[in-house]
């Protein structure tokens, strides 16, 4: 057997590599799994924000948003080189289906969830400025909100909260493939493969952080643990040459009132996402010739400096996937709260990850810290995750 750990993590996501940063930070002994590199899935393909998530105010999840602005707050705080406030633009037509009035109400409550906090203001653009904002289309325009959410780049950050947890003492495995975990009355006996050798440990409880494949995790652990019934949703960005140079458009596509981000990114503009159901093997997620045509209509639709363009114009796309819990109707009304699930109430041996939000990793990562908390032994904490910086490099 290669070693003895409090706590072995599958999965080299940002819960997976928040969660590894959480237990060192309580003096735990750590082992992360990774199988091809840091946020090589989700935490690598998401629209690259720490928001509060503005548009779950309209399925009601005050909790959420209330957490993730918190969330954003303190990143602000620990990871100014890696987490920035933005200022993002909300333009309002004659037809745009959330009227001003809602979205003043909708902003109203974001800044008192957010504790009036630094970066919680909103107003609106002076019709005088409207021919400023890099080209928006005026014609029946009404006006124009602003308010402020973060960026970041999501593999840079999960590679430095993976750093934060190896200097507190955690190992990384990569690439390291999970092959099946055996559980006993106190333990997981957890089978891996490295460099083309089979290996084995022990864990007094395994996180299964598998991100879009958790599902496939939790069923290689005998005896079978439960599993929930989810559907994998995907998200399709694409990349248009360009930098809008006055922030960031939240928009709502024509079609039918998806709320889509228009970005910088890296020198171009970053637009997404999409919802689609997704069937398949994970591995094989990849944007679609709909999605992209669906994402260059918004951007035409507001921007005419992109009518010329069509898919060809297109500079780069990627696909990520997101876990939610099945359920009748659309995707965009499902619950994003993340779901921790234990093989048992008293003293569980594994706890699964599923679904989440790039914003919400530390809080999920304390929390489930907190669940697992009567299985692990006593330890003496080495920090607070909350007070840790996190850099770029």
């Amino acid at each position: 057997m290669s070693g003895d750990y409090d706590v072995v993590i599958a999965g080299g996501g940002i819960h997976g590599v928040g969660i590894a940063q959480a237990a060192a930070a309580a003096g735990h002994s750590v082992l992360l799994l990774e199988k091809t590199a840091l946020a090589s899935g989700s935490s690598s393909r998401s629209s690259k924000l720490i928001h509060g998530g503005l548009r779950y105010l309209e399925s009601a999840q005050l909790r959420l948003v209330r957490a993730s602005l918190h969330e954003r707050s303190t990143l602000l705080r620990i990871a100014p080189e890696l987490v920035q406030l933005q200022r993002f633009h909300i333009p309002v037509y004659r037809r745009t289906r959330r009227r001003p009035w809602q979205l003043r109400i909708g902003l109203s409550l974001y800044a008192v969830l957010g504790g009036f906090a630094t970066g919680t203001g909103f107003g609106t653009v002076p019709r005088s400025q409207w021919a400023q904002l890099d080209g928006l289309d005026t014609e029946h325009l009404q006006a124009v909100y602003w308010y402020h959410d973060a960026q970041t780049d999501d593999a840079l950050l999960t590679a430095a909260v993976m750093r934060s947890a190896q200097q507190l003492g955690a190992e990384l495995a990569q690439p390291a493939c999970f092959v099946a975990a055996t559980l006993t009355d106190d333990a997981a006996i957890v089978r891996y493969r490295q460099h083309d050798t089979d290996r084995e440990c022990r864990a007094r409880v395994l996180i299964n952080a598998g991100g879009p494949w958790a599902g496939q995790l939790a069923r290689q652990i005998s005896p079978s643990i439960p599993v929930p019934p989810l559907q994998l949703v995907q998200g399709t960005h694409i990349v248009l040459p360009g930098r809008p140079e006055r922030g960031f458009y939240y928009v709502e596509s024509p079609r039918d009132g998806r709320a889509i981000f228009i970005m910088p990114w890296h020198g171009q503009t970053l637009i997404g996402t999409t919802e689609l159901p997704f069937h398949g093997d994970p591995d094989s997620v990849a944007p679609t010739a709909r999605e992209v045509a669906y994402l260059l209509g918004v951007a035409r639709h507001y921007f005419p400096k992109y009518r010329a363009m069509n898919a060809s114009t297109v500079k780069d796309s990627f696909a990520g996937l997101r876990v939610l819990p099945a359920g009748a109707g659309h995707a965009f009304h499902r619950s994003r709260e993340t779901l921790l699930l234990t093989d048992r109430i008293q003293r569980p041996r594994v706890l699964s990850v599923y679904g989440g939000k790039l914003t919400t990793w530390r809080a999920v990562s304390a929390r489930v810290l907190q669940q697992v908390a009567a299985s692990l032994p006593t330890r003496r904490a080495r920090a607070r995750t909350d007070q840790l910086p996190l850099r770029a490099h």
